[in-house]
């Protein structure tokens, strides 16, 4: 099968290798640096205390998309509709997309540009770049995937290669469950530089992260979308299962790079506000994350 990565960075390059190294035809769409290594030397990727070196086709160009039986768009959530615009003159007919993003709104803003399905697909999996070319996993790896015509098909080719992946009718359920967990942790990782494990243990900590989670459940509440009732149990066991993972916002802001919080707790402060929810700690946290931002910029540009 043929396969393209749009946005090749620690997500990508991992779901990437892993596709690659089951003899599947594979292109990372992705910057200079990381094309320019993976090139050189093929994509770097460690996993389960290897490191294994991963023959695989990167470009900088959306056109690598082009013959794609499979498009999986992991571009950050600021830059899916450019990438939408970028890779529509080149995607075949028949090609499937599936949006492997955070936030929940991805999906329909990658359809609105393309015109076409793009199918919503929840992503559970703790890795990082640790550097070009090279891509570091640190815990699970599996997906729930939007019901489509293809969807059952192509999980199952997925699930073959390594990348347990379910097709359900509550992925709209799943991708607001990541959302929550996502804004319970990634601006406060962020913030204090620390990884999941650490942030459990800090007095105080744990409430002012559960005021953000029941601020999320309201406002998913008021949207009438349905949640777990054990939505708090689900946020604790993601520290447990990956306690040496620093959010992608605290990544991005160590390389300078704008984080994705406008799509997770802005989001979250967005539609409050629309519909009249109180989100204060989820404002408290998007602003600080935006304020490190605005340093870190300056810092990566003097």
């Amino acid at each position: 099968m043929k396969i393209a990565v749009m946005g090749a960075g620690a997500v990508g390059c991992y779901f990437g290798a892993l596709l690659a190294r089951a003899g599947h035809d594979v292109t990372l769409i992705g910057r200079l640096g990381h094309v320019e290594a993976i090139g050189h030397r093929g994509l770097l990727l460690d996993m389960g205390g290897r490191r294994h070196t991963v023959p695989v086709a990167a470009t900088e160009a959306p056109a690598g998309v082009a013959g794609a039986d499979l498009v999986l768009v992991c571009v950050k959530s600021n830059d899916t509709e450019e990438a939408g615009r970028q890779m529509a003159p080149h995607l075949a007919p028949e090609c499937a997309v599936w949006s492997l993003q955070n936030g929940v709104d991805n999906a329909e803003r990658l359809q609105a540009v393309l015109g076409r399905e793009v199918v919503p697909v929840v992503v559970y999996v703790a890795a990082e770049m640790a550097g070009p070319g090279h891509v570091r996993h640190h815990g699970r790896g599996d997906l729930v995937v939007g019901p489509s015509g293809a969807s059952e098909g192509l999980a199952a080719r997925l699930t073959e290669a390594g990348i347990p992946a379910r097709v359900s009718a509550d992925a709209l359920t799943a991708l607001w469950t990541k959302l929550i967990v996502n804004c319970a942790y990634n601006a406060v990782s962020a913030i204090t530089g620390q990884a999941y494990g650490e942030l459990l243990p800090v007095p105080g900590l744990q409430e002012v992260m559960q005021d953000a989670v029941q601020e999320c459940t309201a406002v998913a509440l008021r949207l009438g979308v349905p949640l777990p009732a054990d939505i708090w149990t689900t946020v604790l066991d993601v520290g447990v299962a990956m306690p040496g993972q620093r959010s992608s916002t605290a990544q991005d802001l160590a390389r300078g790079r704008r984080t994705e919080i406008d799509h997770l707790n802005g989001y979250i402060v967005r539609k409050g506000l629309e519909f009249g929810v109180p989100t204060p700690v989820n404002r408290a946290m998007h602003s600080l994350v935006r304020a490190l931002e605005t340093r870190s910029a300056a810092s990566a540009g003097g």
